[in-house]
């Protein structure tokens, strides 16, 4: 009666999307009920179903198109996608990963790209990293080196057999496992790890503190769910909003907290709340990030212009008849919200599939 159940609240899943993406597409009526009836004999003979090419890529795209978190959606038509469904081994994965970022940093003009490896109900591998790329952390003398977000992950490298340089920006391995198999450990070659030294224009001794980032933002850790299909593993990025280096990763304080540094290369006043010494560190700080990331050739937004991208996006949605969804916490940018359309206006945090979803962490499981 359960399998029945779950067939049965598949087969609907699986219908809706093929109903949207289709119609989408440009398809027939004939063209949608023939495939909805292909999708019920394979569900009713293995219990599952199969993408084709065509609907893992519009799929894909949709997710984008439906994440309500995200600010940049106005793109969601050129996500690239690898189609890495046959995958089996560590290894295999580990190489499409490579040439995932390679293809996505293509010199410094970032590509928008996803890569789909096996649906959920035919492999059990996951990628533990959070980000593709993302710097490790150590616990030394009671305070953290690097970034404290990624202690946890760095134990279980270290517990791997992994060791880093020990410095604030080294760059974790890629860690692929199956569920009761342990799991295996990759360095990326330098092509595949490009980073961006952060200095500023106005006050070059800020680049003695020796700060960098890197290039790419990978998200590797959600979920990919498609009519009713998960993709537990499906590594995608885009391109950075400067705000998400400059005002979270290097100024907040269980991160890199670089803002009093900050304050004191720019002369600042620090002694009263009052003089807002943080306010202008932070935007300076901001400021060092896209000019950096400008000098380097490197892909990057300003929060501003990014406003203006998804003002877009929404006029494009609304002449297709589409209902914009948006989480509003995550939508507004943490330097100057007010400056944007999007702080003033309401949207609803409804979930619409296709999605990326969180899921549960492979090594705190």
């Amino acid at each position: 009666m359960e399998k029945l159940k779950e067939s049965t609240l598949l087969l609907e899943e699986a219908a809706h999307f093929i109903e949207t993406c289709y119609l989408e597409l440009g398809k027939s009526e004939q063209q949608i009920r023939r495939r909805v009836a292909e999708i019920e004999q394979e569900i009713g003979s293995s219990g599952s179903y199969v993408h084709t090419m065509e609907e893992l890529q519009h799929g894909a795209r949709m997710a984008w198109r439906n994440n309500n978190r995200c600010i940049g959606r106005l793109f969601w038509q050129t996500l690239e996608i690898f189609d890495e469904r046959d995958a089996e081994t560590e290894e295999q994965v580990f190489s499409a990963i490579v040439r995932h970022l390679r293809f996505a940093f293509n010199g410094g003009q970032i590509r928008p790209a996803i890569t789909v490896f096996k649906q959920s109900d035919k492999s059990r591998m996951r990628i533990w990293n959070h980000q593709l790329l993302r710097y490790a952390a150590y616990e030394r003398d009671g305070r953290i080196i690097g970034d404290s977000s990624s202690l946890a992950l760095t134990q279980q490298c270290e517990a791997l057999g992994w060791r880093g340089a020990g410095s604030d920006f080294d760059l974790l391995p890629v860690v692929i496992g199956e569920a009761g198999k342990q799991p295996k450990w990759f360095e990326l070659p330098a092509d595949a790890k490009p980073e961006v030294e952060i200095s500023h224009p106005d006050w070059p001794v800020m680049a003695e503190l020796g700060v960098k980032w890197y290039a790419v933002p990978l998200i590797s850790d959600m979920k990919l769910e498609i009519g009713g299909i998960e993709y537990c593993m499906a590594p995608f990025n885009g391109w950075y909003m400067g705000t998400e280096i400059g005002a979270r990763n290097l100024a907040d304080e269980d991160r890199y907290g670089l803002l009093p540094k900050m304050a004191e290369i720019m002369g600042l006043d620090t002694s009263s709340q009052r003089t807002l010494w943080k306010d202008k560190a932070l935007v300076e700080l901001n400021v060092a990030v896209l000019e950096s990331f400008a000098e380097a050739g490197v892909t990057i937004v300003d929060h501003h212009t990014a406003a203006k991208q998804f003002k877009n996006f929404e006029k494009i949605e609304e002449r297709e008849g589409r209902k914009v969804t948006g989480n509003w916490a995550w939508l507004i940018p943490p330097v100057s919200p007010a400056t944007t359309h999007i702080f003033h206006k309401p949207y609803k945090n409804d979930i619409v599939k296709p999605n990326y979803f969180y899921q549960q962490t492979p090594y705190k499981g």
